[in-house]
């Protein structure tokens, strides 16, 4: 059973909604404000709605709306305003700061509970969707890391270094970047540019392919020569990168050059192969410089002996290394158990799938990733894929959500009847009252009723009678519905009979026990031919209207 939250200063208030609401819904109740975020806190990814008082003691509703602003709540909980001041000011500063919808007092109980029903159902879809599209964030991003690590891997398998490399270089830029974002604004870092720099890290060292083995794997110290080729890398690898056929132009290049070329600049200019001073390097080449560095001193290789954690972290806090930001350097010193753990092996070194799909559902939420326009262009292309699947196969579709009491008609059906797409109380709708008759639509709802989760698909047909009476200009129409094919056999000459058959499922929640939550259906015209699947059908209702 979903959770609304009921926030008014008055019991009796709280009394009335709870009356009004607690056999569809389980309530929390608050007083005040403060009361409201002490719930929220502690059970914000249970709630479903709010339904907000704006003139309360303590913390009034506007307040309450910026907190769950700022804490990001308002994603996923939609808020009712409960109000009876609809001044425009108040109406408008309410809605800038995420108000869905308003009821005012005294309730209607018939109102309350349809904008209630209306807009959990809308934020159930949403949510659905963001699922969708988390799925597919992550599936791309889980391939692209995979293509990105045997890249890496390639490298790392010439350079005889440790199969981790790669995959730790990885994880410290991340927690590096994720500590930088926390101690300070600077860089503007957010969560989707964390991922993608830490993601492309695995390229820093791509130039080491073109280095010649017998420099790459030298045990001893390298000669001046053997040092200067050695430190071709960078540019080589930014220059593989830059010379690409084709996306040169695509940000992760782009973001893959820089590291590749820079990662072995300093802070103070020292670096190569540009020499490029304090944040002329870019913040990603710097992070992962850091983390390189990191993962050097404290793993074995062919020419050294590995150091130890406390070791690398006191070189690299001294400048024994070469220079870095001090504002990274902070970050080090505050993550250092992090990174130890990552070391041993104690701290999941790459992103799991958990983690990848919360940082999917984030992007969802990031201005940056323009969410509502992916979702709303989501929506579109399946809209898309529907109409185009309907102007082959022909028919007339439909989709009633139970929660909402809405009906939603195919572009094409809402066309031929002269209704709107979008219908709120259809067994009461006047256009379809007029079309098929109070009788035919009880019927309909009375066999949708009596279908269980156990058996969700329904089968039956729809008769459509046009009677022409002598004398009169407009032929008379009915609708009959029936389990058989054969109700034409039962008229008389002058009544023409013409069945669609009407395939229904319907739909239902998960948790037991199973409520159910509406129906999609189809109706298409018996024995339809070629011609009909190409959109020319005969048999249609317009003429009747």
């Amino acid at each position: 059973m979903e959770k609304i939250l009921i926030v008014d200063d008055s019991e009796m208030n709280r009394e009335i909604l709870t009356d009004m609401l607690a056999d569809e819904y389980e309530i929390f109740e608050a007083s005040n404000g403060n009361e409201a975020i002490t719930i929220l806190s502690e059970h914000n990814t249970d709630i479903s709605l709010v339904l907000l008082d704006m003139v309360m003691p303590v913390m009034d509703g506007l307040e309450v709306l910026d907190i769950m602003n700022k804490n990001g709540w308002l994603a996923d909980i939609p808020v009712i305003m409960i109000s009876s001041d609809d001044s425009a000011e108040v109406t408008h500063k309410a809605y800038d700061l995420g108000v869905t919808e308003f009821i005012r007092r005294p309730f209607d109980s018939l109102i309350v509970q349809k904008r209630c029903r209306n807009v959990t159902s809308l934020y159930a879809k949403q949510k659905k969707l963001a699922n969708l599209v988390a799925d597919q964030i992550y599936e791309k991003e889980k391939n692209s890391r995979v293509m990105i690590e045997i890249l890496a891997h390639t490298v790392e398998f010439r350079n005889g270094e440790c199969g981790m490399h790669v995959v730790n270089v990885q994880t410290y830029t991340e927690i590096l970047l994720r500590e930088l974002a926390r101690i300070t604004d600077k860089y503007n870092l957010t969560e989707a540019e964390i991922s993608l720099i830490s993601n492309v890290s695995a390229l820093h060292d791509i130039g080491k392919i073109s280095i010649p083995d017998e420099v790459l794997n030298k045990p001893g110290r390298l000669t001046d020569e053997e040092f200067k080729i050695m430190k071709s890398h960078s540019a080589v690898g930014s220059q593989m990168l830059s010379e690409l056929p084709f996306y040169r132009d695509e940000p992760i290049v782009k973001l893959a050059y820089s590291i590749a070329r820079w990662h072995h600049e300093r802070w103070d200019g020292r670096g190569y192969p540009d020499g490029l001073v304090g944040d002329d390097i870019p913040i990603g080449a710097q992070a992962v410089s850091l983390a390189d560095v990191y993962d050097a001193l404290t793993a074995e290789r062919c020419y050294k002996k590995a150091f130890s954690h406390d070791t690398a972290i006191e070189m690299i806090s001294k400048g024994e290394c070469g220079q870095f930001n001090p504002l990274l350097i902070t970050c080090m010193n505050n993550c250092a158990e992090e990174m130890r753990l990552v070391k041993e092996g104690n701290r999941l070194a790459v992103r799991g799938e958990d983690e990848i799909r919360e940082f999917a559902h984030e992007l969802l939420k990031s201005d940056a990733m323009y969410s509502s326009d992916r979702l709303l262009h989501l929506l579109e292309y399946e809209k898309m894929k529907n109409r185009f699947f309907e102007g082959i196969t022909g028919g007339y579709s439909f989709e009633y959500n139970a929660s909402s009491d809405m009906l939603t008609l195919s572009p094409n059906c809402a066309e031929v009847i002269n209704a709107d797409e979008t219908i709120i109380n259809p067994v009461h709708n006047e256009t379809l009252m007029n079309v098929f008759g109070q009788k035919t639509l009880s019927d309909l709802s009375a066999k949708l009723r009596s279908m269980s989760s156990e058996q969700p698909i329904v089968q039956f047909y729809v008769h459509q009678l046009i009677t022409v009476k002598p004398g009169e200009e407009k032929p008379v129409q009915s609708f009959r519905i029936t389990d058989t094919a054969e109700e034409h056999r039962r008229y008389p000459a002058d009544t023409q009979c013409s069945t669609y058959k009407l395939v229904c499922r319907t739909t239902w929640t998960l948790e037991e026990p199973q409520r159910y939550t509406g129906v999609i259906g189809k109706l298409v015209p018996m024995g339809n031919s070629y011609g009909f699947m190409k959109g020319s059908e005969n048999n249609d209702f317009r003429s009747l209207l």
